[in-house]
C-alpha cells in the first residue's frame, strides 16, 4: 500500500514474448500520423481567428470592437458566440461522429475508421478553404470534426493493440507526438500566411489541413490489422500470422490462445454499450469519462486553440501573438519527447502527479501576472520584459500538460478495456474529450471577458482537483498487458469492491488465466 491509502501496482499477469520490431515501429508510426488532422486543426483555427482579414470577411464586428479604442477592456475584445461557434462546432461534431465511428472500429477494423477519418477531414479542409461565407466554414468544420471524432477513436486502439506490453506506452504516446507537431506546423503556417495580402493567407492556413487529412488516408491503406481486430472479425488464422510478425518471434502461442479466449468472451457481449455499464466495468468506464474530462479542464485548449487570440487580449501585438503560439507549440513537442522516454520507465502515475502540480502552480502564477497588470478594469498595456515572464510561464505550463495529461489523457483510456467493451469504451473517451473540447472552446472567451485573471484560477482549481483524482483512484498499468489488466482494478484499495470473486468466471475475466481470490498482483 503507497501513502494516501492507494495501491500503487506495477501490474500483473503474464510478460509474453516479444521485442519492439521494426515493421511494428513503423506500422504504429503511420498510424499515428491521425494525430496530426487533430493537431492541426487546434493550432490553425486560433491564427485564423485573429487575422484582420479573416475577421473582417465573416466576424465584422468582432473586427470592429478589436479595433476599436487600444484602453477598451482587454478580456473582452474577441467576445462572440458565432466566432467561437467557428472553433467548436468541430467538436460537437467529433462527438457524435465518435458514437458511429464505433461500430465502424469492431466490425470493419481499426483501420479502416482511419481512412473513413482522413477521407472526411480532406473534404473539410477543401470546404473551408474556398469557403465564401460563415455558412460554408461551420459545414467545412462538421466535416474536419467527423474525421476527427473517427481517427481519435481508432488510433489510439490500434497503438495499444499493435505494441507490445513494455513498449506499449511508448508507442502509444507516438499519437499525441503527431498532435503537438500538427499544432506547432499550423502555428508556423498562420505566423507565414498572416503576412499575405488579402484573403489567401487563412484560405492558405485553412486548405493546407488536406495535407494531413491526405497522410493518414494513404498510410492507412497500407496498415495491417491487428490480431485483436482479425481474431474479433473470425480471421484466427491470419491473427496468429500478424502476432508472430508483429512480436518477432515464433513463440507467441500463449498470447494467441488469451487474445482468442478474450474474444471469445467478447462475442457473447451482444450489447456492448449496455455491458459496459455492468458493476465490474465500473473502474474502466469511470477513466473513460473523467480522464477526458479532466483533461479539458486543465485549461490546455484556452493556449493551444486561442493562443494568438490570447496574447493579443493581454496586450501582444500581432505578430507577436502568432511567434508566441510558435513558441508554446515547440515547447509542447519537445516536452512530448519527456513522455515518451520516461513513460514506460517511471510510469502512468508519477508524470501525472509532477504534471499536475506544475501546471497548478503555473496558472496560479500566470492568473496573478495577469491580475497585477490588468485587474479586473481590463485596461493597459504589457511591457516586453513582462510579456516575457507571462509567456515563459505558459511554456512551463505547457511542458507539464505535454509530458502528463496530454499523452496519458489518451494512452490510459485506450490501453484499460477489455476487448469486448473496448471499441464502446473508448468512444465514451473520446465523446466525453470532445465533448468538454466544444464546451471550453464554446465559452472561454465569454468566460475571460467575465471572469477576467479569475480564469486562470478557475483552471488552476481543476488541475487540483484532478491531480488529487489520480493520487487516490488511478492504479499504475505500466507493463501490463491488455488481456490482464483486470488484476490491477482488483488489486486497488477502492476498485476491488466491484469485483466479487465468488463467482465463477472473475478469474478468467481477462485472457483465460486462473487466478485464485487471494492472488495479486506484485505492488
Amino acid at each position: 500500500m503507497a501513502g494516501g491509502g492507494f495501491v500503487e501496482s506495477n501490474g500483473g499477469g503474464k510478460d509474453y514474448p516479444g521485442k519492439l520490431t521494426v515493421f511494428v515501429f513503423f506500422t504504429c508510426f503511420v498510424a499515428a500520423t491521425g494525430g496530426l488532422i487533430f493537431g492541426y486543426d487546434i493550432g490553425i483555427s486560433g491564427g485564423v481567428t485573429s487575422m484582420d482579414t479573416f475577421l473582417s470577411k465573416f466576424f465584422p464586428g468582432v473586427y470592429k470592437q478589436e479595433k476599436a479604442d487600444h484602453n477598451t477592456n482587454q478580456y473582452c475584445k474577441f467576445d462572440s458566440q458565432l466566432l467561437t461557434t467557428f472553433t467548436s462546432s468541430l467538436y460537437l461534431a467529433a462527438l457524435i461522429a465518435s458514437f458511429f465511428a464505433s461500430a465502424v472500429t469492431r466490425v470493419l477494423g481499426r483501420k479502416w475508421s482511419m481512412l473513413g477519418g482522413g477521407i472526411t477531414f480532406l473534404s473539410g479542409a477543401a470546404l473551408n478553404g474556398f469557403a465564401k461565407d460563415v455558412g460554408m466554414l461551420i459545414a467545412g468544420r462538421i466535416l474536419l470534426g467527423i474525421g476527427v471524432g473517427f481517427a481519435n477513436q481508432s488510433v489510439p486502439v490500434y497503438l495499444s493493440e499493435m505494441a507490445p506490453a513494455r513498449f506499449r506506452g511508448t508507442l502509444n504516446i507516438g499519437f499525441q507526438l503527431m498532435i503537438t507537431i500538427g499544432i506547432l506546423v499550423a502555428n508556423l503556417i498562420n505566423y507565414g500566411t498572416s503576412k499575405l495580402k488579402g484573403s489567401i493567407g487563412w484560405r492558405l492556413s485553412l486548405g493546407l489541413a488536406a495535407v494531413p487529412a491526405a497522410i493518414i488516408a494513404v498510410g492507412s491503406l497500407f496498415l495491417p490489422d491487428t490480431p485483436n481486430s482479425l481474431i474479433e472479425r473470425g480471421h484466427s488464422e491470419d491473427a496468429l500470422i500478424m502476432l508472430r510478425r508483429i512480436r518477432g518471434t515464433d513463440d507467441v502461442q500463449e498470447e494467441y490462445e488469451d487474445l482468442k479466449t478474450a474474444s471469445e468472451d467478447s462475442k457473447k457481449v451482444k450489447h456492448p454499450w449496455r455491458n459496459i455499464i455492468q458493476r465490474r466495468y465500473r473502474p474502466q468506464l469511470a477513466m473513460s469519462v473523467f480522464i477526458p474530462f479532466f483533461q479539458q479542464l486543465t485549461g490546455i485548449n484556452v493556449i493551444m486553440f486561442y493562443a494568438p487570440v490570447l496574447f493579443r487580449t493581454i496586450g501582444f501585438g500581432s505578430d507577436a501573438s502568432l511567434m508566441s503560439a510558435v513558441i508554446t507549440g515547440l515547447v509542447n513537442v519537445f516536452a512530448t519527447f519527456v513522455s515518451i522516454v520516461t513513460v514506460d520507465r517511471l510510469g502512468r502515475r508519477m508524470l501525472f502527479l509532477e504534471g499536475g502540480t506544475q501546471m497548478f502552480i503555473c496558472q496560479i502564477v500566470v492568473g496573478t501576472l495577469i491580475a497585477v497588470k490588468f485587474g479586473t478594469s481590463g485596461e493597459g498595456e504589457l511591457s516586453r520584459t513582462y510579456a516575457a515572464f507571462i509567456v515563459a510561464f505558459i511554456c512551463i505550463y505547457v511542458s507539464g500538460f505535454a509530458w502528463s495529461w496530454g499523452p496519458l489523457g489518451w494512452l490510459v483510456p485506450s490501453e484499460i478495456f477489455p476487448l469486448e467493451i473496448r471499441s464502446a469504451g473508448q468512444s465514451i473517451n473520446v465523446s466525453v474529450n470532445m465533448l468538454f473540447t466544444f464546451v471550453i472552446a464554446q465559452a472561454f472567451l465569454a468566460l475571460l471577458c467575465r471572469l477576467k485573471f479569475g480564469l486562470f484560477y478557475f483552471f488552476g482549481v481543476w488541475v487540483l482537483v484532478m491531480t488529487t483524482f489520480i493520487a487516490f483512484f488511478l492504479p499504475e498499468t505500466k507493463g501490463v498487458p491488455i488481456e490482464d489488466m483486470v488484476f490491477v482494478w482488483k488489486a486497488h484499495w477502492f476498485w476491488r469492491r466491484f469485483f466479487d470473486d465468488s463467482e465463477e468466471g472473475t478469474a478468467a475475466y481477462r485472457g483465460g488465466i486462473q487466478m485464485s481470490s487471494n492472488s495479486k498482483p506484485t505492488a
